[in-house]
């Protein structure tokens, strides 16, 4: 063992590793008897593949550059693209992320053909959770579609696209399956024998994991739908998904108790304080999927979740067996074979199959390969700690670690407190190499779980309730607080760290609080009443009214809690990182705060990306991010990591 001061340990992870290995695979389908999803292409723009694996195992990809598989709709996106078998071939319809129009394609055949048309108005025509139904000659999707030049100049609707590509340039091809009396939907579930559809819809200012409603309508012989009924959720009851049992039972996600737990005809399956849902970021997000033999496969779990298989008539969940302790919210089922996407701290995600026969669970798709010796990887602690009143704070502890460095005994490490994004949404305890950059090198990171988080229930999610900039801010705070007083960090080298929703809370403890020595911040909310006037997207434009509360009503807490109205309290050196195509959160916001910052001699440094949005996707991008997160800390906390080039920051 060599002792070397904390962050000046030689690592082989450096920032282009880590950036080769962002993104993960999503949306797995099948098409016949073959397993296909998406998958990352950092080094090639960012954009997405569609990968098949044919029926000798083999893997390849569908689709070659600049096709890229990726919906825009609410944002966020949602599944991209869906498949059948005609003539004994796979035909797949795909949203292509340039143009957002929706291509037919046949593996080896000529080029993708566009099935819809390109619209002028504001963000055009956008589609998701395409579903192929050849009884129909259609594609059944959710149709986002822009009434005008603003970003809430929106419509959307469940929609049924020619599969003979007659709409390809005709807008009025494109036959409504349902009217636009609710803002939001998801796409339609069709019961075994076709004559009833399912989905999910919800309104402004809720978000989908506050309330939702789950909606039947009868589907005509002509494919035509009745007048939908409601026959669960509400206001405060959210219902993250919905399906139909092979007997033609309704199956569905609610969290009426509490939990989002399975219900079959308004009835409980498995009653737990767990979770088997989770927020619907992205429509399409699959918790559950019925089996032809009755049982459902389930993604479940509290706090974490696992793969498992729910007998409905018992009520008992067996778990898949194997090294996998996370699984994404993405299933597929084919006669008793369920595809799943599973990590662990000491694997990234890939993509699983189990055969509920055996019991035999097996990777089919994007292995994990260790890059390098996994002796580098991070050794998480799973932790508890005490905020605020008492309550609960969850997070992931990654303590400094490297094979063969150690540091002086009289030191205390750097740590940097991970905010995730969202905020409703969770940090998932899996192998990134983004952490194990940074605690390869000699600096701990720490990911946690604040109040509003989800996995735990609704009551912790309900938390950040109004207290968006609060909450999240403290519980930060505390758990930063408790690693120095337990002499697991050093209480004069902390930094805090997030993006999106997570780029708020690092921008508010370094306005609030004088824990941190510095931040990073990416892609921020940084001026809410801009933000919430119009600055920002449909699906969280009004997000605000929940996190913080009504603009008409408490116009002065949206001030009370801005970074930017409080620049002045600044006086850490931070890094702000902005992509210049974000349209979630703008480059704007940035520009607002850095303009009130001028003058104050705040070191800092601002690095805008052209052809970003939120959510850096392209290799040369996440290095310069990465190497520049580094610097800052080497620079603030007296680090000599070897080989970084130095940021420069400004005053």
């Amino acid at each position: 063992m060599r002792t070397l001061a904390y962050g000046s340990w030689p690592s082989p992870i450096d920032a282009a590793l880590a950036a080769a290995h962002d993104g993960h695979p999503e949306y797995a389908g099948f098409v016949g008897d073959e397993a296909w999803w998406t998958e990352p292409r950092p080094t090639e723009g960012g954009r997405r593949t569609l990968v098949r694996r044919r029926a000798d195992g083999t893997e390849e990809a569908v689709l070659p550059a600049p096709w890229n598989v990726r919906s825009r709709v609410i944002e966020y996106g949602g599944t991209p693209w869906g498949g059948a078998v005609v003539d004994g071939e796979p035909l797949v319809v795909f949203a292509h992320f340039a143009d957002q129009r929706l291509y037919a394609y046949r593996p080896g055949g000529d080029a993708p053909r566009p099935l819809t048309p390109v619209s002028p108005v504001g963000g055009g025509l956008r589609w998701a959770e395409p579903q192929v139904r050849l009884e129909h000659g259609e594609v059944w999707c959710v149709l986002e579609e822009f009434t005008g030049d603003g970003p809430v100049d929106v419509r959307r609707v469940l929609a049924a696209v020619p599969l003979d590509g007659s709409a390809a340039q005709d807008r009025d091809g494109v036959r409504e399956l349902t009217d636009d009396r609710h803002r939001f939907v998801s796409g339609p579930r069709l019961s075994p024998e076709g004559r009833r559809a399912a989905w999910l819809a919800w309104d402004h200012p809720r978000m989908p994991w506050d309330g939702t409603e789950l909606l039947v309508a009868e589907v005509a012989g002509d494919g035509t739908f009745g007048e939908p009924r409601t026959v669960a959720g509400g206001p405060e009851e959210s219902i993250a998904q919905a399906d139909w049992s092979a007997d033609g039972r309704l199956l569905y996600a609610s969290d009426r108790t509490g939990w989002w737990n399975l219900y079959r005809d308004g009835e409980p399956l498995c009653p737990r304080e767990e979770e088997f849902g989770g927020p619907l970021w992205k429509l399409g997000h699959r918790w559950f999927a019925p089996l032809e033999g009755g049982l459902i496969a389930v993604v479940h779990g509290r706090g974490a979740t696992t793969l498992g298989i729910l007998d409905p008539e018992t009520g008992e969940v067996v778990d898949a067996a194997g090294p996998w302790t996370e699984f994404a919210p993405t299933l597929a089922v084919h006669g008793e074979r369920v595809v799943a996407v599973g990590a662990s701290p000491r694997s990234a995600y890939e993509v699983v199959e189990l055969d509920t026969r055996t019991g035999r669970a097996r990777v089919i798709g994007a292995p994990h390969d260790d890059p390098v010796d996994p002796a580098y990887y991070p050794e998480p602690q799973i932790r508890t700690f005490t905020g605020p009143a008492g309550r609960e704070i969850h997070a992931h502890v990654y303590p400094p670690h490297h094979p063969a460095c150690t540091a002086p005994g009289d030191q205390l490490p750097p740590y940097v407190v991970w905010a995730h994004g969202g905020p409703t949404q969770r940090a998932p305890l899996v192998l990134d190499l983004e952490i194990a950059y940074f605690t390869s090198r000699g600096i701990g990171v720490a990911e946690v779980d604040y109040g509003g988080s989800s996995g735990y229930g609704r009551e912790y999610r309900n938390l950040l309730r109004e207290q968006w900039g609060v909450v999240d801010v403290e519980d930060c705070a505390a758990v930063a607080q408790a690693l120095a007083d337990e002499g697991t960090a050093d209480r004069d080298r902390l930094a805090i760290r997030g993006g999106s929703a997570g780029g708020w809370t690092a921008a508010a403890s370094l306005a609030t609080t004088d824990v941190y020595a510095c931040g990073t911040i990416i892609y921020p909310i940084l001026d809410l009443a801009g933000w919430g006037a119009g600055e920002t997207h449909d699906f969280e434009s009004r997000y605000l009214e929940t996190l913080v509360g009504p603009y008409a009503e408490v116009p002065a807490r949206y001030a009370e809690r801005s970074p930017t109205e409080h620049a002045d309290r600044v006086t850490a050196p931070f890094l702000l990182l902005q992509g210049l195509d974000d349209v979630i959160c703008p480059p704007a916001q940035c520009e607002r705060f850095l303009a009130r910052l001028e003058g104050r001699r705040v070191p800092h440094a601002y690095i805008a990306f052209e052809g970003e949005g939120h959510g850096f996707r392209r290799a040369e991008t996440m290095i310069r991010v990465l190497e520049s997160e580094l610097s800052l800390y080497a620079q603030v906390f007296g680090l000599n990591p070897p080989g970084v080039p130095t940021l420069e920051l400004t005053k």
